[in-house]
């Protein structure tokens, strides 16, 4: 009595191991599983329309346990085949008590068990849950990646807003929308220019501190453009080089080739003479031997008789008689024009106005710099201590009123007039809106970069896109895997029992226990 209650302990690593060393089952029950194997395929191919059975055949590996029950199961269905002597004629039944009987032969359906708990316990269920840890870091992975990519693409289409924000564009024909901004640039100019003549007084005290100093006018002129736009305004460089304005002004056609049309270069600067060249010496050869005389045939110039004499004296008399203000010009005849450079037209760099003209605005930058250092130091000498300042006082007392009367306070307010324009003349926008127009490969890099921003983003969208379809592929693997998981784990769970209670029973019903078994999973 006490014998029965010993449990039987047996660990599912060393099942296989204690059925044969105890003599339950042969070590080649491997041989005998494979025919087993053969004429179960071979049964399945039969089988009759029951959902028990449907039931037992899918997702698993069928073993001795479910042949037993597809055979209590074929007891209902193949009754009607059943004969006097309580033997059943269906050859469907036959087949599965033949399968019982070659397992239940040495126990193989046993071991094989045991086999199939062990593989279970060990491999499938552990590799399934692998499966869906990896499908679960996937999925985090691509929520990481795509908050990463909406965080980037969104900071680069803040930076695209901006940068298009700043250059007054939408940013759809990007090229054509830079060229359009173009019409602002003379307003902005102009005003650059009335901002600019405010330093009259500044640059009168800089020439007359010149003139003062050295004893004579500059050579050069001092600050001759910035005077010049004081007196005239934002004229052509024509007429600041000429000293009139032209009747015609043809600024040089922007260089930029736009992306939806072909830039067509064409080359006036060569002659293309053909595959022949000219043979100057054959030229100069030939004309050694040119007649006195040449026939123009009948509608050439007619000379007169070489020996017919010509009496100059009578020409110079006729010469005398002609009065040029009555001769009638028609429109193939002689066009006078009047002298200078009057009624001139001005072309390339000369059409651009002096802020426009990039050579011309540089030279103005740098009188404007010029003029702010000197403003300056004037302040720095005013504002120094007392002996430097009587030193200074002392020096300037033989210079005109207009240098002894600049006050501290003057000087400042000239200084901050200077810087204010120029703020105005280096303004951002300015600068970019200069550029654009006399730099095509500037243009060509801003809209590169732009676009470099919008595919950046496009990519990214498409990354995101594909983040998206691999997440719901990885969810739907998880989802398809989980049912298989549970029905593996059910399934290996009743085989440990199965076990468990077939070597109970060949032990007078003593408890077994495999440890280690699917109580883990």
């Amino acid at each position: 009595m006490e014998e029965q209650l010993i449990p039987i302990d047996i660990h599912k690593n060393k099942l296989v191991d204690w059925l044969i060393s105890r003599r339950h089952c042969k070590r080649e029950w491997q041989d005998k599983i494979i025919n087993i194997r053969e004429k179960i395929n071979n049964a399945i191919q039969d089988m009759p329309v029951h959902e028990g059975i449907a039931e037992l055949l899918s997702g698993s590996y069928i073993n001795y346990f479910h042949c037993k029950k597809i055979v209590e199961i074929l007891k209902e269905t193949e009754k009607d085949s059943k004969n006097i002597f309580g033997m059943y004629g269906s050859q469907r039944m036959k087949d599965w008590q033949e399968i019982i009987k070659l397992y239940e032969r040495d126990n193989v359906y046993l071991i094989e068990a045991a086999n199939m708990l062990i593989r279970n316990i060990n491999y499938e269920v552990p590799s399934l849950k692998k499966q869906l840890v990896k499908l679960e870091q996937v999925q985090l992975e691509c929520e990481k990646k795509d908050a990463d990519y909406t965080k980037n693409a969104n900071s680069i289409q803040s930076e695209f807003n901006s940068q298009c924000k700043q250059l007054g564009i939408e940013g759809i024909k990007i090229k054509r929308e830079l060229v359009a901004c173009l019409s602002s640039l003379p307003k902005l100019l102009n005003d650059a220019c009335k901002k600019a003549k405010s330093l009259k007084a500044a640059q009168e005290f800089y020439e007359a501190f010149v003139i003062f100093i050295i004893g004579q006018e500059h050579l050069g002129g001092c600050l001759p453009i910035l005077k010049y736009i004081i007196e005239h305004g934002n004229v052509t460089t024509y007429e600041w080089m000429y000293g009139e304005p032209p009747l015609k002004i043809e600024e040089p056609q922007l260089d930029i080739a736009f992306d939806d049309e072909e830039k067509v270069v064409e080359n006036n600067d060569k002659i293309d003479f053909g595959e022949e060249s000219i043979d100057f010496s054959a030229v100069d050869d030939a004309s050694k031997g040119v007649p006195d005389q040449i026939d123009f045939g009948d509608g050439g110039i007619d000379w007169g008789s070489v020996d017919e004499a010509v009496d100059w004296n009578s020409v110079d008399d006729v010469s005398k008689q002609i009065d040029l203000n009555d001769i009638a010009l028609s429109e193939s005849g002689i066009v006078v024009e009047e002298t200078g450079m009057a009624g001139g037209v001005a072309k390339q760099k000369e059409a651009y106005t002096i802020l426009d003209n990039p050579e011309t605005r540089y030279k103005l930058m740098d009188e404007l710099l010029e003029l702010e250092s000197f403003l300056l130091i004037r302040l720095s000498e005013m504002s120094a201590s007392d002996t430097d300042h009587l030193i200074g006082l002392s020096q300037m007392s033989e210079a005109p009123a207009t240098l002894q009367m600049q006050t501290t306070g003057s000087t400042s307010a000239m200084l901050k007039q200077t810087q204010d324009v120029i703020a105005a003349v280096m303004d951002k926008r300015v600068c970019q809106l200069h550029s654009i127009k006399h730099s095509p490969r500037y243009v060509d890099q801003l809209a590169y970069s732009l676009k470099q921003k919008l595919s950046i983003m496009e990519k990214m969208q498409l990354s995101k896109k594909a983040l998206k379809t691999k997440k719901e592929e990885a969810i739907k693997d998880a989802i398809a895997i989980q049912p298989k998981l549970r029905l593996i784990i059910n399934k290996t769970k009743e085989l440990q029992k199965e076990i468990e209670s077939d070597i109970s029973k060949k032990y007078k019903n003593r408890p077994c226990n495999i440890m280690g078994g699917a109580n883990t999973l």
